[in-house]
């Protein structure tokens, strides 16, 4: 038996405590989160040559971020808008978009873009059916926590471009939105369902209780999702990022489905991915009609921006798969410290 019994009762509140830093600029932005905003003015490091893609930038992005959503426990509420803080965001924000924009082929052509979303990769790419043709326990749980970054707080991150559409854009954003939320049932929250999901693998359901152990690729992905939407101008970014989510969501899950059946994992964990295989196969239709369709229709000097989204998600998600694939191959962890077999 490789799972162990869901609790009933699953600790998913935050706020989560600050994790240690992993260079000068996560150091800095732990360190100034300590003191009361305004009691010293810190000096605030140079992001210039720092790693676009590395675990110290990536770390106090998502630090920053994490004060617009539950913040961070004994962090005092006025740092979400300091002044000298969202500066050293604002710099961080810049490299990190400069490579995304670098790595991204650009184009307009969003139609085209979302067809190819719909190819399944061969070969057996994709991490999702590597874990369901031969994947391991250890490596099943090793997903969850890098996914619980954001799963966490699934679909927190799109709900900021609500009020930056209009139309039918938005009324068929907000639909798919209600879906991730519960339909207004808390237990169907798809948050609180990985919750549940960790606590059957044997995890803690913590929120970001692993953000410690998660390496930067995972945290560029959640990163990138809170950059779009806390931007105006990236709103199309945003909505193109949404739409590859909710396009390959159903195919991912229908094969973690079936990896985590073979592996007789606990009815939770199967269940969060069984809800996104019924759900996301309707998204995906409103997401491409509705909301893109809706937005360009209003927007349609929006058109490059869309396909940034829908890139960059591909680029970072390629990032991902390639630190498991490396990792697993060689049979190392691919967390920052292994979990507990």
């Amino acid at each position: 038996m490789t799972s162990s019994p869901a609790s009933t009762t699953v600790r998913t509140g935050g706020p989560a405590e600050l994790p240690q830093p992993r260079g000068e600029l996560s150091a800095a932005v732990i360190d100034a989160m300590r003191r009361p905003p305004g009691s010293v003015e810190p000096e605030w490091p140079t992001v210039v040559g720092a790693d676009p893609f590395g675990d110290d930038l990536h770390l106090a992005l998502y630090l920053s971020y994490e004060l617009h959503y539950r913040g961070m426990r004994g962090v005092d509420a006025g740092w979400e808008w300091n002044p000298g803080l969202l500066r050293l965001r604002a710099s961080l924000e810049q490299v990190f978009l400069e490579e995304l924009r670098t790595g991204a082929a650009g184009g307009d052509d969003v139609t085209g873009e979302l067809d190819a979303l719909l190819v399944e990769p061969s070969g057996g790419a994709g991490t999702s059916r590597r874990l369901a043709e031969r994947g391991e326990w250890w490596q099943m749980r090793e997903y969850f926590v890098h996914r619980s970054v954001y799963h966490l707080k699934e679909a927190d991150p799109h709900a900021w471009v609500i009020p930056r559409l209009h139309g039918r854009a938005k009324a068929a954003l907000v639909a798919v939105e209600y879906d991730e939320f519960g339909a207004g049932r808390a237990e169907r929250v798809h948050a609180r369902l990985f919750a549940d999901l960790l606590t059957g693998a044997g995890l803690d359901a913590g929120y970001l209780h692993y953000l410690d152990d998660v390496p930067a690729p995972a945290l560029a992905i959640v990163n990138m999702m809170s950059l779009f939407g806390l931007h105006h101008g990236l709103r199309g970014a945003l909505v193109g990022h949404f739409a590859v989510v909710e396009t390959t969501s159903a195919p991912a899950s229908r094969s973690m489905v079936r990896a985590l059946e073979r592996m007789d994992a606990h009815p939770a964990c199967v269940h969060f991915y069984s809800e996104h295989v019924e759900a996301d196969a309707v998204h995906e239709q409103v997401m491409r009609r509705d909301v893109v369709g809706g937005l360009l229709e209003d927007e349609p000097e929006l058109a490059a921006d869309v396909v940034l989204g829908i890139q960059a998600t591909d680029l970072l998600e390629g990032r991902l798969t390639g630190h498991l694939d490396r990792s697993w191959d060689e049979g190392v962890t691919s967390l920052r410290r292994p979990v507990a077999r």
